[in-house]
């Protein structure tokens, strides 16, 4: 778990700010779970046999009550969805988050313990046109930071029959090579093959190309809904590559699976990504209710940025530094400055009774624009120098005219 602090916390201010903006021009609204949840709704909701749910919760006990923190955002999601009767709403939910989530997994550069998302969820709708409208709010996201050195896969997990007769094929085909196979992979042979596919391990890649495609297993209704997303993509002009191997990691992942990649993550190249999930919301007690998201990771799009030199934000300065000699004018700045911050300036002063010289460093330092020097003269006269910093220019100015000078 990391720190974020100033000076790098201004960029992820500014990217939750582009996140707000761009949800609020596709009409997707803001919900916030809370960061503990039943550790049934997480087991149910992702999966007994994920990677998440066997080996990577922080779960506790309280009482007879078990919890766990959050490790993804959509079964929460389908969780308040159905507690709330957001159905009774009507129409489609629309929603989007942005937050902390926890995963007991080994840190590396981009994937801590405490990591953050922001995702959003599109429920009660089943065509294709939901698909599609989900992965533009994720892509819209990259495009307004500056980020478009980055690769959209796409393929289809099917339905539950297609899924079935597919699981079973993949079973047929890995069980020769179980020796050969990767620890992991080993292990999730005979509980969940589909992740074989998922597999980064080196041993493992030679093996997965000659794997069977979930394409040819898909049922015609999968099939006819796989191609309608294809469609809808191209006239909107949105490219993407057909990835065979991509099957997503958790178990609520039915049709449309989608995955966005960028090279100037390294070999651990994933953003985000995401796909329809509608067997979910009915899991977790609701009703079959059908629905589409992604969730996209924070710490990795800073990495892309720092690799692309994108600055999202400059930590700013105070508009004005008091400058001050002596206790009474301290305590004047500090009577003084109030007004000016209902006026929407940002001040600041020195409190700590150090030398002029040093104040003005200080003040520097800080990058303030103004700073306003008082003094035993000026409380005497009413009257106070005011110096542009960036330019080294001084004006004479009173209290009344101070807020005129430095507003723009």
């Amino acid at each position: 778990m990391v720190d974020l602090l100033p000076g790098e916390i201004e960029q992820w201010q500014a990217l939750e700010a582009i996140i707000r903006e761009t949800a609020r021009r596709y009409h997707f609204q803001e919900i916030r779970t809370p960061v503990m949840e039943q550790t049934e709704l997480i087991a149910r909701g992702v999966g007994q046999l994920t990677d998440i749910v066997s080996k990577e919760m922080f779960a506790f006990d309280r009482g007879e009550d078990r919890y766990v923190l959050r490790p993804e955002g959509t079964a929460p999601v389908a969780r308040a969805f159905v507690q709330h009767h957001l159905a009774q709403r009507g129409g489609c939910q629309r929603l989007f988050y942005i937050g902390p989530f926890f995963r007991a997994e080994r840190p590396q550069k981009g994937r801590q313990r405490q990591f953050h998302q922001f995702g959003a969820e599109l429920i009660g709708a089943s065509g294709a046109i939901a698909d599609v409208e989900i992965i533009a709010f994720m892509l819209a996201v990259y495009r307004q930071v500056g980020i478009s050195n980055i690769t959209l896969k796409l393929n289809s997990v099917g339905d539950p029959a297609s899924r079935n007769a597919f699981r079973k094929a993949l079973h047929d085909y890995f069980l020769p090579l179980k020796d050969d196979l990767s620890e992991i992979s080993r292990k999730r042979l005979d509980t969940n093959p589909m992740r074989i596919l998922d597999s980064k391990e080196e041993e493992d890649q030679p093996l997965k190309a000659g794997a069977p495609k979930i394409i040819d297993y898909l049922t015609p209704e999968s099939k006819a809904h796989f191609d309608a997303v294809i469609t809808l993509l191209e006239k909107m002009h949105i490219p993407f590559e057909r990835d065979p191997f991509l099957v997503r990691g958790l178990d609520y992942y039915t049709e449309t699976a989608f995955e966005l990649v960028s090279p100037d993550l390294g070999s651990q190249d994933a953003l985000g990504g995401g796909g329809r999930y509608d067997l979910l919301i009915e899991e977790v007690g609701g009703q079959p209710t059908p629905a589409v998201g992604f969730a996209c990771g924070i710490e990795r799009l800073m990495i892309a940025c720092e690799a692309l030199g994108i600055t999202l934000a400059d930590p700013a300065g105070p508009d004005l530094y008091f400058v001050t000699r002596g206790e009474e004018a301290a305590q004047w700045a500090l009577e003084n400055m109030p007004a000016l911050r209902g006026k929407g300036i940002v001040c600041t002063m020195d409190y700590s009774g150090r030398s002029l010289k040093a104040q003005m460093k200080d003040a520097n330092r800080q990058g303030a624009r103004f700073a306003v020097i008082v003094g035993e003269q000026e409380l005497a006269d009413n009257r106070f120098t005011l110096r542009n910093m960036a330019e080294s220019d001084e004006v004479t100015v009173s209290p009344d005219e101070l807020a005129d000078r430095i507003l723009p």
